[in-house]
């Protein structure tokens, strides 16, 4: 007779690493929400003035006006640069429309943008598949509005109360989580995760989920302004 406390329990083999990339995807989010969370929550003091902020992440050098940079900062090597601007043409911070950076209503015209040191290394194609498609509902996902593909996520997933929307714009595909409206919820947003501009550099941008219809304006523009940032000298 088998002795029950000498049996070997057998699991998957996809249950490690599937929990360790749930760990990362949550710690990643985290991270990101923190730099790109609403402006009323940020110690910030930016600047009207244009003048130029030079600095670096993982050797890529960056020249950035700085009234796009959220909070005054001296120029170097850092590995989290977090900037704004306002739609439609991108513009930086002014003193005239303060109230409008540092508000936060649901229909905001301003995007947050976060240059960041990342070494995973994973592109929008890869970040689908290892990332988000083991927790979607239906893996093809829908047609949705605007040109995009929307996927919805299991109840007991961690992103159970977002979509995610992916679509192609000319820098690629593109993915945006979008909060899903709620109680709790009023001024939901999208957040375009982890675009690579450069090798171990990345680029994410949160926006409001009421300006979803032009998330290929927005995506293209916020790839074309760091690009434009990015120092020649």
């Amino acid at each position: 007779m088998t002795n029950p406390d000498s049996e070997i329990h057998r699991h998957s083999g996809w249950v490690v690493p599937g929990v360790l990339l749930l760990a990362l995807a949550v710690l990643c989010g985290a991270f990101l929400l923190y730099y790109l969370r609403p402006a009323s929550f940020r110690d910030r003091n930016p600047a009207s003035a244009q003048t130029m902020t030079r600095l670096s992440v993982r050797g890529v050098g960056f020249a950035i006006p700085a009234n796009y940079v959220e909070s005054r900062r001296r120029g170097g090597d850092t590995d989290v640069v977090p900037l704004f601007a306002a739609l439609p043409d991108l513009r930086g911070f002014s003193q005239s429309e303060a109230g409008l950076f540092l508000g936060n209503s649901a229909d905001s015209p301003i995007v947050h943008l976060l240059i960041r040191a990342d070494s995973n290394g994973l592109d929008a194609a890869a970040r689908l598949a290892r990332i988000y498609q083991p927790y979607f509902v239906a893996a093809n996902g829908e047609a949705a509005d605007f040109g995009l593909t929307r996927y919805g996520f299991r109840a007991d997933s961690g992103y159970g109360r977002n979509d995610l929307y992916v679509g192609n714009g000319d820098s690629g595909m593109i993915l945006m989580l979008c909060e899903r409206p709620a109680q709790d919820v009023p001024s939901p947003n999208c957040l375009a995760i982890d675009h690579p501009i450069a090798p171990g550099v990345n680029l994410s941008w949160r926006f409001k989920r009421a300006q979803l219809a032009h998330w290929r304006q927005i995506g293209d523009g916020a790839n074309r302004l760091v690009a434009g940032f990015r120092d020649k000298g």
